[in-house]
C-alpha cells in the first residue's frame, strides 16, 4: 500500500509544478498549452498505438466524436486557465481551477440527474463563499486581477465538461487511447486558435522551450497517469481528498521559485474552498483533479 501512496506523491507534486512552468515561459498562452498538448500527444501516440492497437481498430465513430468533444472542453479549460496565470496570482488562478468538481457536482445533477448528497451541497455552499472572498479581492484589486480570476473559474467550468464526458467514455475506452484522442483533439484546435490569432508558433528561447517540454513531460503525463494510475489500487475518493494539495503545493513552489506570496484574501478564501471540497467529496465515489 506504500507504493500507491509515494505515487499519489507524485502526481500531486507533478501536477503542482504547472502554474510554475507555465510562469517561466516566455510564450503567449495559446502557445503554451499548444505545446503542453501537442508535446504529450507525441509521447501518449506511440505508446497507443503499441499496448492498444486491438482496442483502437473497434471504436465507433460516437466514441471518437465523444473525445473529439472532450478535446473541445479540454482546449478551452487550458486556453482560459493559462490565460489567467498572465492577469492574476498563481494562488488565485490555481485555487480557482480546483473548484472543478463542485461544477461536475452541480453538472451531473443538472444533466445526470444524479443525486447530490446533503454534504455535498453544504461543501459547494462553504465553496462559494470562499470565491466570492478571492473574487472580491482580486476585484480590490483592479479590473485586471479580477479577470484573471474570471478566467480561472471559467476554467474549472470547462474542465468540468471535459470530466463529465470523460467519465462516460472512460467506461469503455482505454486511459491510453482517451488520453491519445483528447489531448491532440484539444492540441490541433488551440493551434488553429494560435494562428488566428497570428501568434508564432517558433522562435523562443531554449528556456520557454525547456519549460513547455517540462510542462508536457512532468504535470501533463506524470501527474495525470500517476493519479490514473493510483484508482486501480487505492479509493476514488482518497485521490480526490489528496488533489486538494495542489493548491498547497503550487503556493510553496511560486514562494520558493517566483517569490510570490498569496495575499490575506487568498489564504482566507483557499481555506474556505478546500475545506468544502473536502466536505463535498470525502464520500463521494468519484474523482476528478485539473491539470
Amino acid at each position: 500500500m506504500r507504493q500507491q501512496y509515494i505515487v499519489i506523491t507524485i502526481g500531486v507534486v507533478s501536477v503542482s509544478f504547472a502554474a510554475i512552468f507555465i510562469r517561466l515561459a516566455d510564450a503567449p498562452p495559446l502557445v503554451i498549452a499548444t505545446y503542453r498538448l501537442f508535446l504529450a500527444s507525441l509521447i501518449l501516440w506511440p505508446l497507443t498505438l503499441t499496448y492498444s492497437r486491438d482496442e483502437l481498430r473497434h471504436l465507433t465513430r460516437r466514441d471518437i466524436c465523444l473525445a473529439f468533444a472532450s478535446g473541445i472542453f479540454l482546449a478551452l479549460h487550458f486556453g482560459l486557465w493559462i490565460t489567467s496565470l498572465s492577469y492574476t496570482s498563481i494562488a488565485t488562478s490555481v485555487i480557482l481551477a480546483t473548484a472543478s468538481p463542485l461544477f461536475v457536482a452541480i453538472a451531473s445533477y443538472v444533466f445526470l440527474k444524479e443525486r447530490v448528497s446533503r454534504k455535498a451541497i453544504i461543501g459547494i455552499a462553504i465553496c462559494f463563499i470562499g470565491t466570492a472572498l478571492i473574487g472580491y479581492g482580486n476585484w480590490s484589486l483592479g479590473s485586471s486581477s479580477f479577470l484573471g480570476g474570471a478566467l480561472a473559474l471559467l476554467g474549472a467550468l470547462t474542465v468540468a465538461g471535459y470530466l463529465l464526458i470523460g467519465r462516460r467514455l472512460r467506461q469503455t475506452m482505454g486511459l491510453l487511447i482517451y488520453g491519445s484522442l483528447t489531448c491532440s483533439s484539444a492540441a490541433l484546435l488551440l493551434l488553429v486558435a494560435s494562428l488566428i490569432w497570428r501568434y508564432p508558433m517558433f522562435g523562443y528561447t531554449v528556456d520557454t522551450y525547456l519549460m513547455l517540454i517540462l510542462l508536457a513531460v512532468v504535470p501533463q503525463l506524470l501527474g495525470h497517469l500517476s493519479l490514473n494510475w493510483s484508482l486501480r489500487f487505492v479509493s476514488a475518493t482518497m485521490v480526490t481528498i489528496a488533489v486538494l494539495g495542489e493548491p498547497v503545493g503550487a503556493n510553496l513552489l511560486a514562494y520558493a521559485i517566483l517569490d510570490e506570496v498569496p495575499k490575506a484574501f487568498e489564504i482566507y478564501g483557499s481555506v474556505f474552498i478546500l475545506a468544502g471540497i473536502f466536505i463535498a467529496f470525502r464520500k463521494n465515489k468519484e474523482a476528478t483533479w485539473r491539470e
